[in-house]
C-alpha cells in the first residue's frame, strides 16, 4: 500500500469513548456574522490572492495572471513545492493582518510547516514586505512575474526564491525559523517572547509536526513564561489530517480527545472547524485568544498574577489543500495526502492536467484580485497594516534587534596560578556576574543539570523561571531548566534570533540529542549572513561538561564526545570549538563567546577541580593565540625538541604534562616540547578556517619534521580530518576517546582509552628514538618499564576500587 487508502475526502475521526462532558472544557463562541461584511470580504479576497499566487509559484513560469490561454510552455520544467499546507497558512496570515491593522498588535509569525514557503512568500509580496528588502520584487506586475516565475528555478537571482522551492529560510523576511526539520517551531516561539513583554508570536504547528518528540515537550513551554516580563505565544494547530502519504494522529482524534489532551496540558482549547463560516470562526477565535492573553498579562503586571493561568490554543481543522482540485482521475486531491506537494504533477506534458490546472487557477478569479498593472486591488490589501514596522515581514525583532551583553571583566574572577579549581565552578561565579549586568538580555537554558554541572552560583541571586513551581514563579529567574534538550535548543534559538544571548550547558554525552537542530540553525545563520539586510545576532553558545573523562556516578552511556565533530562539520564561518585547559582559560573563552556574534560556539571543559596552569594574564595571551608552548613542562622551555607532546582538553592535557614529568625522570635524554591547543580550529590546513594557522606558524609551534604525539579529548578521527592537508602527517600520532569505558576510576578511563600519561610517554619515546640516538639506545628498556607501571596502576585500581593516592597530584619538574 504505497499511500493511505481513502474512502472519502477529509475523513473525520472515529468517535472516541470519552464522555461528551469533556467538551465543556473547550471554548464556545458565537461566530455567526462576527465580522462586518467589508472586513469579511477583505479577508477572503486577501486569502484568494495569496492562494492564487502560492499555487502559481509552484506551476507557472509565464502568463502569471492568466491573461492569455494557458499552455504547456507556461509550465515550469520542474514542479517543486508543497501546496497542501498553503491555504491554512495564508488564512492565518490574513487574520493576523486584520488584527494587527485594528489593534496595533506586535506579532511575529512562526511557521512549523516550513515547506509552505509559497504561502508565506505570497503574503509577503501582497503586504509589500518583499519589496522593502528586495526592490526587484515590487508590488506590481514586474515583481509578481519575478516572484512566480523565479520560484524553484535554479540559479535565478536572488537566492530568495531560487532556493526556496520547499522551505522558509533566513532570506524570508520576518522568519526566525526554517521549519525544514519538523518539531521545534513551538519552542523557538517561546524563546522569542522571553523578555519581550509586548510581543505575541503566532505559531502554526502542523499536525504532522505535532507527532514529533520536540513538539510533544514544547507544549509545556508556557510554564516557563512569566507574563509579567515576557510576551506570549498563540499556538495554532493546523489539523488538515494528512502527512505525505498517511493520516496524522491529530487528524484521527475527535474534538473530545483534542480537548482532553490540551486541557490536561493546561491550555484553553478553542476548536475552529466551521467550514461554512470559517473566516468568522477564526476571527472570533483569534480575538478571544488575544483577549485571554491580555487578561493573563494584565493580572501579572498589576501584581496579582493568576496561578497556573490557562493560555489559549487554537485547533484549526481544515481540509488539506483547501481550494485546490477536488479530484483527478478518480483520486481525491483536496482533503487528502495527494495535495501535500504538487497536486497536478504532469501539467507540463498532460493536456488533461493542464486543463485541470487552468480551471483551478481561474477559480480564484485573478482578474478580480489584481489590477491591469499587476498590483493587488485595494480591497485585498485593505487589511494589511499601514505602518511598515507592524507588518509581519518587517518586524525588527526578526532581523535587527541584537543587544550586546555587558560582560564583566573576566580577570576579576580569575584564580591563582598553581592552585586547583573547577572550571565550571569558576565559570558559575562569572555567569552570576553576567546575569546581574544583563537582567533582560541573557538566559541560561539547561536540561536539569545546572547544579550537577557545578554552575549553580548563578542561582544565588537569580533563580529558575518555572512558573508552575511556587518557589520559582514571578521571580524573574534567568535559568530555564527543563529535561528536554530539544526544548532548550529551540528556546535558545528563538531567544538568540530575536536579539538576545543565551547559554546551553549540558552533559557532554547528551548534547548530541540536538545535533540536527544545531545544524539546521547553522544553515539558517549561514544564509542570514549572506543577506544584505539581516543584522548580527549573538552566537549560539554550548557549554559541554560532565565529560567522559570524569563520570563519577555514571558509566559508558554517559561517555560520548561526538558533538565536537558535529560542530567541526559546520561551515568555517560558523564553527568554533574551544577546549580550554584550566579555569582561567575557560573564563577568557566564555567571556569571548558571550561577546561574539553569528557563531556556533562549543566550549568543552571539566567540572572537577584541576590544576590552574596559567595566570589570568598568561591565559589571556594563550587564548588569543589559540595554542602555545607550555614552557614550564618542556625541556629548555621547548627549544629544539626531539618530540612534541600536544594536549587538547582539560584532563588529557593533565596526562600530557604528567607524561612530560615521567619522561623527565625516566628518559632524561629526551628533549620534549609540550603544547596546549585551546582553539581547535587553528589545526586545520591554512585557509580552511579563519583561525587556522599558516604553514609557517604551524611549523613554528609543532616543528616541521619532529614526531608529534597528540592527546585529544574527542574521537581521533575528528582530528585526523581536521589536520588533513597539513604536510608530513605521517609523523603525527593521535590519542583520543576510543569508546572504551564503564563506571570506573578516572585514571582507569585514561588507561582504557590509551590517553594516559603512560601511553603518551611510550609514543614520545618511540618518536624521540628516531632522531635522538641517546634515547634510542635505551628506548626498549624505557618502554617496557612504562608498560609495567601502567599495568601496576591498573592492577591497583581493580584491587582497591580507586586510583592510587597522588595520581592527580600536580606534576613537578626538577
Amino acid at each position: 500500500m504505497p499511500g493511505q487508502v481513502l474512502y472519502q475526502a477529509n475523513p473525520q475521526p472515529d468517535p472516541s469513548l470519552l464522555p461528551d462532558s469533556i467538551l465543556e472544557f473547550s471554548v464556545k463562541l458565537d461566530t455567526k456574522n462576527y465580522l462586518p461584511q467589508d472586513e469579511l470580504k477583505a479577508v477572503q479576497k486577501f486569502r484568494r490572492a495569496a492562494d492564487y499566487v502560492a499555487a502559481a509559484m509552484i506551476f507557472l513560469n509565464d502568463n502569471v495572471l492568466l491573461k492569455d490561454k494557458l499552455t504547456h510552455d507556461n509550465i515550469k520544467p520542474r514542479l517543486l513545492g508543497h501546496w497542501g499546507t498553503c491555504p491554512g497558512l495564508n488564512m492565518v496570515y490574513a487574520h493576523l493582518n486584520r488584527v494587527i491593522s485594528k489593534t496595533g498588535l506586535d506579532a511575529l509569525y512562526v511557521v512549523g510547516p516550513g515547506h509552505g514557503a509559497p504561502a508565506v512568500l505570497s503574503c509577503l509580496w501582497l503586504e509589500d514586505s518583499l519589496n522593502a528588502f528586495l526592490p526587484e520584487y515590487s508590488r506590481n506586475f514586474s515583481g509578481l512575474h519575478k516572484l512566480i516565475s523565479g520560484f524553484s528555478a535554479p540559479g535565478g537571482p536572488p537566492r530568495l526564491v531560487a532556493q526556496q522551492h520547499c522551505h522558509i529560510n533566513a532570506e524570508t523576511p520576518g522568519a526566525i525559523h526554517e521549519g525544514g526539520e519538523l518539531g521545534y517551531a513551538l519552542s523557538v516561539s517561546f524563546g522569542a517572547v522571553m523578555d519581550k513583554p509586548d510581543l505575541v508570536v503566532a505559531c502554526v504547528i502542523g499536525d504532522g509536526e505535532a507527532e514529533s518528540g520536540p513538539t510533544a515537550t514544547a507544549w509545556h513551554g508556557f510554564k516557563y513564561i512569566d507574563p509579567a516580563e515576557s510576551g506570549a505565544v498563540l499556538p495554532i494547530i493546523h489539523v488538515n489530517g494528512f502527512k505525505i502519504s498517511e493520516r496524522t494522529i491529530y487528524g484521527t482524534m475527535d474534538d473530545k480527545e483534542m480537548t482532553a489532551l490540551f486541557t490536561g496540558y493546561g491550555y484553553q482549547p478553542r476548536i475552529v472547524s466551521d467550514l461554512e463560516n470559517l473566516d468568522n470562526d477564526l476571527a472570533a477565535s483569534m480575538d478571544w485568544a488575544l483577549a485571554e492573553i491580555k487578561k493573563i498579562q494584565t493580572a501579572a503586571r498589576s501584581g496579582k498574577p493568576i496561578t497556573k493561568p490557562r493560555w489559549p490554543v487554537l485547533i484549526l481543522r481544515t481540509p488539506k489543500g483547501l481550494g485546490g482540485p477536488k479530484s483527478f482521475h478518480g483520486e481525491l486531491i483536496e482533503g487528502s495526502f495527494h495535495s501535500h506537494q504538487v497536486p497536478l504533477p504532469n501539467a507540463k506534458t498532460s493536456d488533461e492536467e493542464l486543463a485541470a490546472l487552468d480551471k483551478w487557477l481561474r477559480s480564484y478569479k485573478p482578474e478580480e484580485l489584481f489590477t491591469d498593472e499587476g498590483s493587488p486591488v485595494d480591497e485585498v490589501i485593505s487589511i494589511v497594516p499601514v505602518e511598515s514596522e507592524k507588518k509581519l515581514g518587517q518586524k525588527v525583532e526578526s532581523y535587527k534587534s541584537y543587544i550586546p551583553l555587558d560582560i564583566p571583566e573576566w580577570t576579576d574572577f580569575g584564580v591563582k596560578k598553581g592552585s586547583e579549581a573547577s572550571c565550571m565552578k569558576t565559570i558559575g561565579q562569572f555567569l552570576k556576574g553576567v546575569v546581574a549586568k544583563n537582567p533582560s538580555t541573557f538566559r541560561i537554558f539547561s536540561p536539569d543539570e545546572l547544579v550537577s554541572n557545578k554552575l549553580d552560583a548563578v542561582l544565588d541571586d537569580s533563580g529558575r523561571n518555572f512558573q508552575w513551581d511556587v518557589a520559582s514563579r514571578n521571580n524573574g529567574g534567568r535559568v530555564i531548566e527543563i529535561l528536554s534538550e530539544h526544548t532548550c535548543q529551540g528556546m535558545l534559538q528563538g531567544y538568540t534570533l530575536t536579539g538576545r544571548t543565551g547559554l546551553f550547558p549540558s552533559y557532554e554525552a547528551f548534547l548530541g540529542i540536538v545535533h540536527t537542530m544545531m545544524v539546521q540553525y547553522s544553515k539558517f545563520a549561514k544564509m542570514a549572513a549572506e543577506t544584505s539586510w539581516r543584522q548580527d545576532v549573538g552566537s549560539l553558545n554550548y557549554l559541554e561538561t560532565s565529560t567522559w573523562t570524569r563520570q563519577e556516578h555514571n558509566g559508558f552511556s554517559h561517555q560520548n564526545p561526538s558533538f565536537i565533530g558535529a560542530v567541526l562539520n559546520l561551515k568555517a564561518r560558523s564553527a568554533r570549538v574551544y577546549l580550554p585547559p584550566d579555569a582561567n582559560c575557560f573564563l577568557s573563552t566564555v567571556s569571548h563567546c558571550l561577546r561574539a556574534k553569528n557563531y556556533v560556539n562549543l566550549m568543552v571543559g571539566s567540572k572537577q577541580p584541576t590544576p590552574v596552569w596559567l595566570s589570568p594574564e598568561d591565559a589571556n595571551r594563550h587564548c588569543i593565540a589559540g595554542a602555545s608552548v607550555f614552557k614550564f613542562a618542556s625541556v629548555d622551555e621547548g627549544v629544539d625538541p626531539d618530540v612534541v607532546l600536544v594536549g587538547i582538553g582539560v584532563e588529557v592535557t593533565f596526562e600530557v604534562i604528567a607524561a612530560a614529568a615521567l619522561l623527565r625522570q625516566h628518559a632524561p635524554q629526551l628533549r620534549v616540547r609540550v603544547v596546549n591547543v585551546t582553539d581547535l580550529m587553528i589545526l586545520g590546513v591554512h585557509g580552511s578556517h579563519p583561525h587556522s594557522l599558516s604553514d609557517d606558524a604551524f611549523d613554528a609551534l609543532f616543528t616541521h619534521d619532529k614526531p608529534i604525539v597528540i592527546n585529544y579529548h574527542g574521537y581521533p578521527m575528528e582530528l585526523k580530518g581536521l589536520l588533513f592537508g597539513r604536510p608530513e602527517l605521517g609523523r603525527v600520532t593521535i590519542h583520543g576517546y576510543i569508546e572504551e569505558g564503564t563506571t570506573t576510576s578516572p585514571f582507569d578511563m585514561m588507561l582504557c582509552n590509551q590517553t594516559s600519561r603512560y601511553d603518551i610517554a611510550l609514543n614520545a619515546v618511540r618518536g624521540g628514538a628516531l632522531g635522538n640516538p641517546k634515547v634510542a639506545v635505551s628506548a626498549h628498556e624505557i618502554e617496557s618499564y612504562l608498560k609495567h607501571l601502567a599495568q601496576k596502576d591498573k592492577d591497583y585500581i581493580y584491587a582497591n576500587g580507586k586510583d592510587r593516592d597522588g595520581t592527580f597530584d600536580v606534576p613537578t619538574f626538577a
